[in-house]
């Protein structure tokens, strides 16, 4: 079932997942054990990231320079179909530009449609560490508008090769990101909701928002999305402050703010139990706040750990 579909049917706010794949030599029993106690709670989809494939270059002892791949988290499309037969929940791949051309992506999504999956989260993704700004791979995609018209047209029957004969029409539902305090690389907000619509009328039917820590920039996003005229579903992200040391990692790699009111808690606190408990509090508030607000779901990024996760759904079930 497509995401926007669980969306409309659904009485109350639902509660989603984002997973991240294990690291590269690691078993799916671990995409297993994370999820296990996640399930009980009946999340209608489930997100899987994609980790792009990097490589540093290492010198021989002949002088000469080797290229030795570095990417530790493979198998998102495998882990999407592992989920969908153990547990029989809808999974939701996300698909990138970094690293693909556009035929590995006609590829990689006929893959997902043979498997069944018909959601997609579309991202243009991150720069890889070697880069300062985001490169496309040749013959790739420099925007995510533009995977979303690939998609689109895939939707339409449309592929790449002109020559197909008989061609079968995909059928999938994408998502996009959107950024409730405004993606770091543009100039302004209305830059951001200017190129947030786009993505919308090449195909998109719904959002999901970066992690935020104030409910206020989520109010105030939903509210210019819709005075923009972006009336798609708007899935908040929520992700619980867990160590002392988000609160510098959390604004640097996600170019977001934490409340005052958050950092002072964990600042007074003595352990590191008791920063998770603070975490824990506060998402459970938000949670609370987005469903008076009328959020349609609300989507838990886990980062590997769950035990703070269920604690939050817990209070709700």
């Amino acid at each position: 079932m497509k995401v926007t579909e669980h969306l409309k049917q659904a009485k109350d706010t639902l509660f989603s997942y984002e997973i991240l794949p294990p690291l590269k030599g690691a078993s799916i029993q671990s995409i297993y054990n994370t999820l296990d106690p996640l399930v009980e709670f009946n999340p209608p989809f489930i997100d899987v990231t994609y980790h792009r494939e990097e490589y540093i270059y290492k010198t021989k002892s002949n002088g000469l320079l080797e290229r030795k791949s570095v990417r530790k988290r493979p198998g998102t499309v495998g882990i999407c179909a592992a989920i969908m037969n153990k547990y029989n929940i809808d999974t939701v791949p996300h698909i990138i530009c970094g690293g693909f051309n556009q035929e590995e992506t006609e590829n990689a999504l006929i893959d997902l449609d043979f498997l069944g999956i018909d959601n997609l989260l579309v991202l243009r993704g991150d720069p890889i560490n070697s880069e300062t700004y985001f490169n496309a791979e040749k013959g790739g995609h420099k925007y995510a508008s533009e995977l979303i018209k690939q998609v689109d047209g895939l939707n339409k029957g449309i592929y790449l090769d002109d020559n197909l004969k008989n061609l079968s029409k995909t059928n999938f539902c994408m998502g996009v990101a959107g950024y409730p305090e405004k993606h770091f690389e543009a100039p302004n907000m209305n830059s951001d909701i200017h190129f947030l619509k786009k993505k919308i009328e090449y195909g998109a039917e719904y959002i999901v928002t970066q992690m935020f820590f104030d409910n206020q920039k989520y109010y105030d996003f939903v509210k210019l999305c819709r005075d923009n005229d972006i009336n798609v579903p708007i899935i908040p992200g929520i992700k619980p402050l867990s160590t002392v040391k988000h609160l510098n990692l959390l604004p640097h790699r996600f170019h977001l703010n934490l409340p005052s009111e958050l950092v002072n808690e964990v600042l007074k606190c003595n352990d590191k139990d008791d920063v998770r408990q603070v975490g824990v509090e506060w998402a459970i508030q938000q949670t609370k706040e987005l469903i008076s607000f009328g959020a349609p779901c609300i989507h838990f990024y886990t980062m590997g750990k769950v035990d703070n996760i269920i604690k939050i759904i817990s209070e709700f079930n």
